[in-house]
């Protein structure tokens, strides 16, 4: 059984993570190409596709490794918030809030699953 904080970090995560994923399509592709008609930098998003299907069946190693490979994100929207023009550097602050949220939940989320299978064992061990 999962509590309705397990929910509300989950759904956080899964959106904060598609909201990244949306954002760096439109970014590269639309919004603020590097070239008109869009660039390969679009293919940015890949690697944040693949732990989508991880966080929505709540697998606990994958909100793990995702609080670390957001952090190669960040990076890259500070220093596109801090060194471009806008409208991309907006977008790079977007981005930076969107690696921030993701960060948060994803953190959260295994705190608060470690902490509720600490006391699920507890309980099993003092009936």
């Amino acid at each position: 059984m999962h509590s309705p904080s397990d929910n509300i970090t989950r759904w956080l995560a899964v959106g904060s993570l598609a909201g990244l994923i949306v954002l760096g399509l439109l970014w590269e592709m639309v919004l603020a190409p590097i070239r008109p008609g869009g660039s390969l930098l679009a293919l940015k998003v890949l690697p944040l596709c693949i732990p989508l299907a991880g966080l929505l069946k709540r697998k606990l190693y994958t909100y793990r490794w995702v609080s670390l490979l957001v952090w190669l994100y960040f990076m890259e929207g500070v220093v596109r918030a801090w060194s471009d023009k806008a409208p991309s550097s907006w977008l790079a602050l977007l981005e930076v809030v969107l690696c921030l949220s993701l960060f948060t939940a994803c953190a959260l989320h295994v705190r608060l699953r470690l902490k509720h299978a600490k006391l699920q064992v507890a309980a099993e061990v003092n009936p």
